[in-house]
């Protein structure tokens, strides 16, 4: 397990993302993937009010699950707000009350352990954004919150005026962030590192790529993010998975799990989010959470993007 700082939440290194639940995955799959996952000793679950085919539908079947399973005080429930389309994609004080409540309902329980604001909402004014927030965590609805799709001055001008005005605060950043796609780095990684924020990068495995199983020539599944996974081996993608293979055969393990790995070894991460449509795929991200990589290792997987992620 691993330790969210400013929280006392302690959890799998590995979130399973629950993007896919009603999407490409049925309930009776997803509800496969959960028992597999909790049984190999995952406790975070990551979803959103948004997902997918019909609103809430993925918070609909996890609170199913929970109730089900009677566990929900041994999983880390994390969902979000300000995602989708429309009005949905707000951070009004109205939105956030309504869907905070919403997502209970669905996830049936009394808080979320872990609420992000899914999107930055420049409409809205960050002071009600921020005070909407703190309301839900002084009422018990919300234990912690977290950000995402913040740009690096929104973000550090909410974190300012969460301190300046005692509100609750972001503890934990979901960045768009994994081997292949590293502008993290330059970007939001310096306000982590100034607020001691914890990083759960979503798109951990580059929308499949990272898994191994798109390569040239190669006839891979075809899945709804296919064709977005090949186009990255027009980004030095081939050395890339040659890396990966290489690091894989050395721990007898798969590619997804070491490029997972190589994320927990990244500054400020604690659990990298990353989804399956079955349990075959859930089999093939699990050893992620127990493997460590040697710094040589580490330093070669980093090299093989290393100038991409300057640029």
């Amino acid at each position: 397990m691993v330790a969210i700082a400013r929280t006392d939440l302690d959890v799998f290194p590995l979130c399973l993302g629950g993007n896919v639940f009603g999407w490409t995955a049925d309930e009776p799959t997803s509800r496969d993937v959960l028992d597999a996952f909790t049984e190999a000793g995952g406790d975070f679950v990551d979803t959103a009010n948004s997902y997918l085919v019909e609103h809430g539908q993925s918070e609909t079947i996890i609170g199913r699950w929970l109730a089900d399973r009677g566990n929900r005080d041994e999983i880390v429930v994390a969902t979000k707000v300000g995602g989708g389309r429309g009005a949905v994609r707000s951070l009004s004080a109205a939105t956030i009350e309504q869907e905070a409540h919403a997502s209970l309902e669905r996830l049936r329980t009394d808080r979320i352990d872990l609420y992000y604001a899914h999107f930055d909402d420049e409409s809205t004014p960050l002071e009600e954004t921020l005070r909407a927030f703190d309301a839900l965590v002084r009422a018990g609805s919300v234990r912690y919150l977290g950000a995402s799709n913040y740009t690096p001055d929104r973000l550090t001008a909410a974190l300012r005026f969460q301190r300046d005005n005692g509100l609750a605060e972001f503890t934990v950043l979901q960045p768009h962030y994994n081997l292949v796609e590293r502008d993290f780095e330059r970007t939001l990684l310096p306000v982590v590192e100034e607020w001691d924020l914890a990083v759960a990068p979503y798109f951990a495995l580059a929308k499949g790529f990272l898994t191994g199983k798109y390569r040239p020539g190669a006839d891979a599944v075809e899945s709804p993010r296919a064709e977005g996974a090949r186009a990255y081996l027009d980004r030095d993608g081939e050395a890339v998975l040659t890396a990966l293979d290489e690091v894989a055969a050395a721990h007898d393990t798969t590619q997804a799990a070491v490029a997972l790995a190589w994320l927990r070894a990244r500054p400020g991460v604690v659990a990298p989010i990353a989804s399956a449509r079955g349990t075959d795929q859930l089999a093939q991200i699990m050893p992620a959470g127990t493997l460590t990589l040697t710094p040589a290792e580490v330093d070669r997987l980093t090299a093989t993007t290393q100038v991409a992620s300057r640029t």
